[in-house]
């Protein structure tokens, strides 16, 4: 019966392994998926086909119609459909694959881009959160992971009532940052930066403030040290950019397509393979 047992799987290997090796090309050159595994596809050229494996991490787009492309993706980005099997993990320090946009355990506004194993460090802007699953930096109480003392330094907004005349909104200082201020809505903190060349002022009223110049602000006088400001200031202007003194938040940043840093390395087309023996 164990031999009998050993005969049956020794030829549903063989089989697949054979139907795998004999891929008829559609036509004498392309790119196309494999039936069953994301990661992997057939190359053809001068009609003899090539099994091709994508890089951990990585899975074979087969969008192109035409199947001229040959282009490995971010697990995230592709569609696999019914091609359900992918090749085990690999993993280093902070990369759960070799390739790939992965969280950080410890701390809710730091994410790591991997490229064939190494990890780059980046972190969300002041007040944002990493999202795992829309892998955008978006406002921490926007991600159900982080806590705002996380990304806020601990600031806690003033309880409701507490200060008057402040309408939908209140401004205020931040603790150790000249430049940072927090605005409190509806009790929750989101922490803002001045344009560079200002700092925050705060208001005569409580709950209020604005950017001004740093000679302004008292104990604020030095915060840029020996930058030019005033040229600083002449190019914001000629941008269009300068925001001095506004009565009015600034608008949160929206959501980009990747979080808002230096965007991490992309796959590019021929993206790193290894080819299958």
């Amino acid at each position: 019966m164990k031999s009998i047992a050993c005969f049956l799987v020794l030829s549903a290997l063989t089989s697949a392994a054979f139907a795998q090796e004999n891929f008829k090309c559609p036509d004498d050159f392309g790119f196309y998926p494999h039936h069953r595994s994301c990661d992997k596809y057939w190359k053809c050229d001068n009609n003899a086909a090539e099994l091709k494996t994508c890089g951990n991490g990585l899975a074979f787009d087969n969008s192109d119609p035409k199947y001229l492309t040959e282009n490995c993706d971010y697990l995230h980005n592709v569609d696999c459909g019914d091609r359900t099997e992918i090749e085990p993990a690999i993993s280093t320090p902070h990369c759960s694959r070799l390739y790939g946009i992965f969280y950080d355990d410890k701390k809710c506004d730091v994410f790591w881009s991997c490229w064939n194993g190494e990890a780059s460090r980046y972190q969300c802007p002041p007040g944002l959160a990493y999202d795992r699953e829309d892998r955008v930096c978006k406002w921490s109480d926007q991600v159900p992971e982080c806590k705002a003392e996380e990304v806020g330094g601990g600031f806690a907004c003033p309880a409701p009532g507490e200060i008057t005349n402040s309408g939908t909104f209140s401004r205020h200082a931040h603790p150790d940052d000249c430049r940072k201020y927090y605005i409190c809505l509806e009790g929750v903190p989101r922490e803002y930066g001045c344009p560079i060349g200002t700092v925050f002022k705060i208001g005569d009223a409580d709950g209020t403030g604005n950017c001004e110049d740093p000679e302004d602000v008292p104990g604020c006088e030095d915060y840029y040290g020996d930058l030019d400001l005033k040229s600083i200031r002449k190019s914001e202007l000629l941008a269009g950019t300068g925001n001095y003194g506004s009565s009015r938040p600034q608008a949160a940043p929206a959501p980009a397509p990747r979080p808002n840093k230096p965007r991490p390395p992309q796959p590019a087309r021929n993206a790193p393979e290894s080819a299958d023996n």
